[in-house]
């Protein structure tokens, strides 16, 4: 009797351990632009709810389903931020805790970006502050924004409109003199360029068409940094990512600093029944190790930009030439290694 307790425990703890070292896609059953800061041996996560900004809290991004999770930031009633809450971010940047996140009052043309600030070490709690729009002297139509942190400086890329009309979304990049203050002007560093880049037609007589460049989200490796972005319309099956690159050691604010692929570097699946991935977000494993990509898909065509939309995860690799390799999709269900290192 006592042989077969020990076999039982035996086989019930190594189920315990390949069952919490495994997770399987999606992350959450729904969940548009997802993104995660990894600090403190705690994954912060958050995503568009379109109403509020809410943030997860989880020692592993396997246990995002059951995790805390606190609605950090509300917006008014009314006013130029009040409807659409689009994309936030959530990071820590100079010793406290940033939110950056898009809104209008609720006419699409009067999107623009703003920031919340937190001192307290844990983002779940203190008191967040709105800190109120962050722009450039354009104030033109701007959402999506990304900041990094690169030689002492802070930069900021986002994507945007040209002029005041829809038809077009690029990328541009400017300075900032901190967290919530850009520094000096704007700078165009992508437009839709390829095929892939222009896929949007809509069902609407006053707009025919939109060539997108969205979410764009910074990524280092060693001397050379990636700016991976969204191209091609959310509603369409073939919203894929774009990638552009620039020396570490090059002028970011110059144009001519950054390369395009001309391929995507991520897309969808036919195979694995993966439509429409992107908007995504980076982050590493606890131990550092690993490499990261969070995005959203749908898992059947023709879902669009709706609630269908569901955040994934996978691990990807580097290649020789020090460009990352995100690989294909993997499909809903596949049982996947956790990111390495402390576990719960």
């Amino acid at each position: 009797m006592k042989s077969r307790l020990i076999c039982f425990l035996l086989i019930a703890g190594a189920h315990f351990y390949a069952s919490s070292q495994t997770f399987t896609n999606p992350l959450l059953p729904s969940g548009a632009d997802p993104y995660s800061f990894y600090k403190d041996g705690y994954y912060y996560y958050t995503h568009t709810t379109a109403r509020n900004i809410t943030l997860w809290k989880s020692k592993t991004i396997e246990g995002l389903k059951n995790a805390e999770r606190k609605v950090i930031w509300r917006p008014p009633a009314a006013g130029p931020y009040s409807k659409n809450i689009w994309a936030p971010e959530i990071m820590f940047l100079q010793g406290k805790w940033y939110a950056y996140f898009a809104a209008d009052g609720s006419d699409n043309v009067n999107h623009r970006m703003y920031v919340l600030e937190n001192p307290s070490r844990d983002p779940m709690q203190g008191e967040w502050t709105f800190k109120g729009q962050i722009t450039d002297p354009t104030n033109k139509w701007a959402i999506d924004g990304d900041v990094i942190a690169h030689r002492g400086k802070l930069y900021m890329v986002w994507s945007g409109w040209e002029g005041d009309a829809n038809g077009t979304q690029e990328i541009y990049i400017a300075r900032l003199k901190n967290p919530w203050t850009v520094e000096g002007e704007r700078v165009k560093i992508s437009s839709p360029r390829y095929d892939w880049e222009k896929i949007g037609d809509l069902n609407d007589p006053g707009l025919k068409h939109v060539d997108v460049n969205e979410g764009p989200q910074f990524l280092v490796h060693k001397k050379k940094i990636f700016v991976v972005y969204s191209a091609s319309g959310c509603w369409t099956d073939f919203y894929a990512l774009g990638m552009l690159t620039a020396s570490a050691d090059a002028d970011l604010l110059n144009p001519a600093s950054w390369t395009k692929s001309a391929e995507p570097v991520f897309k969808r699946s036919l195979e694995n029944a993966v439509y429409a991935p992107g908007h995504n977000s980076f982050f590493k494993s606890p131990d550092g190790k690993e490499d990261w990509i969070l995005y959203h898909a749908n898992d059947k065509p023709g879902q669009g930009c709706g609630g269908f939309r569901s955040p994934r995860a996978q691990r990807f690799s580097w290649n020789d030439d020090g460009t990352p390799n995100f690989g294909t999709p993997v499909k809903s269900g596949e049982v996947l290694a956790a990111p390495s290192g402390k576990r719960r």
